[in-house]
């Protein structure tokens, strides 16, 4: 194929940052979106990328970035849905703003990007989408309502639309990965550490690698290895997939 041209979400750092560095190696044109515009630009700089900031809580900041990127390149061939928070209290305590600006921005943005760029993928008949999800798409834990809630609706948007984007040449896959070293995870150390009141090394070893086979945390490259084979036309049969990347986690 011609170069083509890629959306990542959530690239001034961690996973979406190692995604983007992935497919510029790989040729791809890469447009990195994020809140964050000082870091995105600083790193957009250095892979020779296009950087747009956007709050993608937002639907006119979805649409922009994608409108941003069609009249940049002309297409989107490729997106990579990865940007997300997470924020840890029991049901009773969970700020009700805090919900809807994570259902906003983990599961709502996810549905309006494909929906944007669906059509320039169905007008040139090939198209990746892949969702950055977690293994609490699949499965979960205690104290995280709206996060495993917006993660497993990103497992049911992968399926639906995988089946609809077949007969156009689009896969739509999720990847599911357990724990992986990225700023959003020390965030987390922190914060289980004062809901369940431990010290933050015992929340690593007794909460996040408890059920891990492989007690380690997963680097961010290992994920944008994994998105540029997805991407690739080696992996046209992979689609509708939840693909767990979880140390083991799940096969208990």
């Amino acid at each position: 194929m011609s170069k083509r041209t890629a959306i990542v979400t959530g690239a001034s750092s961690g996973i979406g940052l190692a995604v983007a560095k992935a497919l510029v190696e790989n040729g791809d044109q890469v447009v990195m979106a994020d809140i964050n515009q000082e870091a995105g630009l600083a790193e957009a700089h250095k892979l020779d990328a296009l950087f747009v900031k956007a709050d993608l809580s937002q639907r006119g900041d979805c649409k922009s970035l994608v409108d941003m990127t069609l009249k940049k390149f002309g297409q989107v061939d490729i997106l990579v849905s990865n940007a997300g928070i997470q924020h840890v209290s029991p049901v009773e305590d969970f700020p009700e703003d805090k919900w809807d600006f994570m259902i906003a921005l983990m599961l709502t943005a996810p549905f309006l990007l494909t929906r944007y760029c669906w059509p320039s993928m169905k007008e040139h008949g090939w198209g990746r989408v892949i969702h950055i999800n977690s293994v609490h798409g699949l499965i979960a834990s205690p104290f995280k309502s709206a996060y495993i809630s917006a993660k497993h609706g990103v497992s049911g948007l992968t399926k639906t639309t995988a089946l609809e984007g077949g007969p156009f040449g689009i896969t739509v896959n999720s990847i599911c990965p357990a724990y992986v070293r990225t700023p959003l995870v020390d965030n987390q150390i922190a914060d289980q550490a004062k809901v369940h009141d431990l010290s933050e090394q015992e929340v690593i070893e007794t909460i996040m690698l408890k059920n891990a086979a492989v007690k380690r945390l997963i680097e961010p490259n290992e994920i944008g290895e994994l998105v540029t084979y997805l991407c690739s036309d080696k992996a046209a049969c992979f689609t509708g997939s939840c693909m767990t990347m979880d140390c083991g986690w799940t096969a208990t």
